[in-house]
């Protein structure tokens, strides 16, 4: 079998995965038909086409059916949704705890299967996810429960270069979220079964039971989570400043049951099958041990993948091990790189959203360097210090090759990455996660054999400890990570080829060429603002604020939105990665307006990712946060800095203020930013009374774009003040069915009157207003002009009312995925 049709299959799922709108149905049936009957055509008259023709015409109708069946299945799932007017809307659901419950700051959250709605007239559907937010609710999977909910559909903060929190949502097939009611008589939560008799839902409870033991073991260790993640593959105990450790030292794929772990432990079932074998004349006789020994890999590969939660990763070493497995029971020999194309089109067949999944890519990447660089090279070498030159250069390949993509995708690169890969691979695969999984093993076991379990996490924790360590010094260095702006697509192309060229067998001509393919993808200048022009974002936060003023190589950021959880905020999970995106190394300005935590939240993450040149705040100036930033001023009316054809300007608080007994809101940094023809007014959550006392001190408002104060709450943008600004633009920066009504209805009716274009980033995701020298004006939203077929996609009464959820509008929602790349 040649391996270019299954590629091309992939790259017709993957087709499917960049398009704003499903296909039609028919269309979907006729294409599927077609590239089918092609298929079959081309087989039947491949005595008439030469095999290059033939090959040609199986790949092109292969991309087609990959098209086809993507489509397919994604018309299929999107059809089964909660409709926009059931959304917020009290409904009685009966099903069952479907994963693993994971602990929330105040309660916990879990995927239910639904099996019956007893709310009439309301579709909700099979799959949702759920957060309880009570410290004593305890859930356990296979447990069937009746709850009162409240849904949404599926809906994150949408920004370049962030996480694509809808799309995680669809390829796990949650068509909506929500949270269970504590309401009283027949509303309130119960249980109705303690164990359904479901496949599925009975290796999560295994899985739940294994957890539970594990963490009453290691409930006190720093890295308890590390090794909670190498036996179960949940990864929700690991810290956020691990995963940035691991991250920027390129170790995360040591930190989760990864292909090299599955493949390690099929090969000890391998071995011992074949050991055990030989030594039975019986069994001999009846199949070969090479056989038992591919059966009993194969068998083990499906225990520790089942164990892992049956992700991404785990599914290609899966299906790359099967196809090994079955080539060997059936005495055939399967090519690598048709035994790789294999493994992924069965990944894409299964899990069309795989290949959006960045794990999906590093995962197959990775194996297919190997495959290139030892291809020509079957045998092992002899003697420990050639193995070792051998195992480096392996190493040295993989950690070139995912350079193109992990700029690509992340938009930087470890430089330590080699040097710990080498200390951490032999470490933690052969020493740390045995140990753990040998300690998963005993701590089910009756006593006192489930005692031993204590000593080997001991070992697998202090060893992994003193790795952490090494990792800490390693990622102090200056050079140990580079950041680089994403790459345009034909760039990082050429970095791919560059990467296929340089790795090639030695002989290879003019290899020495394929560094100058890599230059692109390194030097290719990042969008700036063109002279005189001023770009402004709205980043999507949710319920927060976060804007960024961008003047030629001059950046300014005003607020830093919201804090999510203990853990994580706006700053690290969308600030930082949106500025690493578009290349912005250092901010010239940081204003946090005040001290409220949908305006402040990011900014202690912030000042640690980055350079800020000067912070002004009404905040104290030896607040917390600030502590480990550039010097702070304090805002005060007719402050003033000028950066290129950028001015700007504090228009309040005036230094008397902060005599008075004004709150937080009331202290908002009103900022005015101004370049050329254009003049943008950013005033935090400015309450009505303040924004009379700013007209009146600055009565010369007229601006290009607001951003409404308070988020368009119905306490602030008074008719004066709308007047007084008269804005182009106005850009209400909230979350998704907020509890507050943001923004309010007469709000938004006020600013239309007035002439204004409004922009909602819960309905826009991330918009961008380019504003060019010359007075014109052009916008860019990422849920209009970025759109993927699975984006929500609001209308403009789709709304909140005030006061009608309990809960904040950011209900911790998974932002970002952890990084899985082999």
């Amino acid at each position: 079998m040649h391996p270019a049709p299954l590629v091309a299959f992939v790259a017709g799922v993957l087709w499917l995965q960049l398009q704003s709108a499903l296909p039609g149905k028919g269309t979907i049936a006729l294409g599927g038909l077609a590239a089918l009957a092609t298929l079959a055509l081309t087989r039947a008259a491949r005595r008439w086409l030469s095999p290059n023709s033939a090959l040609a015409v199986q790949s092109a109708a292969a991309v087609a059916l990959g098209f086809a069946w993507a489509a397919s299945i994604a018309t299929v799932r999107l059809a089964d949704e909660l409709r926009f007017e059931d959304e917020g809307k009290d409904v009685c659901i009966v099903g069952l705890i479907s994963s693993l419950p994971a602990q929330l700051e105040r309660g916990t959250r879990f995927e239910f299967e639904v099996e019956r709605v007893e709310s009439p007239g309301i579709h909700v559907p099979a799959r949702i996810s759920l957060a309880w937010y009570d410290a004593g609710a305890v859930v356990r999977p296979a447990e069937r429960w009746r709850f009162t909910v409240r849904l949404k559909r599926p809906h994150g903060v949408l920004n370049p270069g962030g996480f694509d929190f809808e799309a995680w949502m669809i390829e796990r097939n949650l068509r909506a979220s929500g949270y269970v009611r504590d309401a009283a008589g027949d509303g309130a939560p119960r249980r109705l079964d303690a164990m359904v008799r479901d496949p599925g839902a009975l290796i999560d409870r295994g899985r739940h039971e294994l957890r539970e033991r594990l963490q009453q073991r290691l409930q006190s260790e720093r890295y308890g989570g590390v090794l909670i993640a190498l036996v179960l593959g949940d990864q929700r105990a690991i810290r956020e400043e691990d995963w940035t450790l691991f991250n920027r030292t390129g170790i995360s794929h040591l930190v989760s049951i990864s292909g090299l772990h599955i493949t390690m432990l099929a090969g000890l079932a391998a071995a011992a099958a074949s050991l055990a074998w030989r030594r039975s004349r019986r069994l001999l006789a009846v199949a070969p041990a090479q056989s038992a020994a591919a059966l009993a890999a194969l068998l083990a590969a499906l225990a520790y993948c089942l164990l892992a939660g049956w992700g991404v990763p785990a599914q290609r070493t899966f299906f790359m091990l099967a196809t090994v497995a079955l080539a060997l029971l059936a005495r055939r020999h399967a090519r690598a790189f048709t035994t790789l194309a294999i493994a992924a089109a069965v990944v894409c067949l299964l899990d069309p959203w795989a290949a959006i999944a960045p794990g999906f890519w590093l995962s197959f990447g990775a194996v297919a360097a190997i495959f290139h660089v030892v291809a020509g090279r079957p045998v092992v070498p002899s003697g420990w210090r050639a193995q070792l030159r051998e195992a480096a250069r392996i190493q040295g390949a993989v950690t070139l090759a995912l350079v193109p993509l992990t700029i690509a995708l992340f938009q930087q690169v470890s430089i330590v990455s080699p040097l710990a890969n080498a200390l951490a691979i032999p470490l933690v695969s052969l020493i740390v996660t045995p140990l753990a999984l040998l300690a998963g093993l005993l701590v089910v076991l009756p006593e006192p054999l489930a005692a031993l379990a204590l000593p080997c996490l001991a070992i697998a924790h202090w060893l992994f400890a003193q790795l952490a360590e090494a990792l800490q010094w390693s990622v102090a260095l200056p050079w140990a990570s580079i950041a680089i702006a994403a790459p345009p697509w034909w760039a990082l192309l050429l970095a791919v080829a560059a990467v296929i060229w340089l790795l090639a067998p030695r002989g290879w001509p003019l290899r020495w060429i394929a560094i100058v393919w890599f230059v692109p993808m390194f030097a290719w200048p990042p969008a700036r603002p063109a002279a005189g022009d001023l770009w402004v974002t709205a980043l999507d936060v949710g319920q927060g604020m976060a804007l960024l003023a961008e003047s030629g190589e001059h950046a300014v950021l005003y607020d830093t939105g919201p804090r999510y959880s203990p853990e994580t905020d706006a700053g690290a999970r969308v600030i930082a990665p949106y500025l690493r995106w578009r290349g912005i190394d250092r901010l010239d300005l940081l204003v946090v307006s005040h001290l409220d935590s949908d305006h402040s939240g990011g900014t202690a993450s912030l000042l640690r990712s980055l350079p800020v040149e000067r912070v002004w705040t009404s905040v104290r100036t030896d607040h917390p946060m600030l502590r480990v930033g550039p010097p702070v001023t304090r805002c005060s009316d007719g402050q003033t800095l000028t950066l290129g054809a950028l001015e700007l300007r504090v228009l309040r608080p005036s230094t008397g203020d902060y005599e008075r007994a004004l709150s937080t809101n009331a202290m908002s940094c009103v900022v005015e930013a101004r370049s050329g023809p254009h003049r943008v007014l950013l005033t935090g959550d400015l309450p009505a009374r303040e924004e009379a006392e700013l007209g009146a001190r600055h009565p010369d408002l007229a601006v290009t774009l607001v951003s409404a104060p308070h988020h368009g709450s119905r306490h602030s943008s008074s008719d004066a003040f709308v007047e007084a600004a008269r804005p182009a633009w106005v850009v209400y920066q909230a979350g998704y069915r907020n509890r507050f009504g943001h923004p309010a209805v007469e709000v938004v009716e006020r600013y239309a009157a007035s002439g204004a274009r409004a922009v909602r980033t819960d309905h826009a995701g991330a918009t961008q207003w380019r504003l060019r020298a010359d007075g014109s004006v052009e916008v860019e939203s990422m849920r209009s002009d970025r759109a993927r077929y699975w984006h929500n996609r609001p209308g403009p009464m789709t709304q909140a009312p005030e006061g009608g959820d309990e809960l904040p509008a950011y209900q911790s929602e998974p932002q970002v995925e952890p990084l899985q790349p082999y």
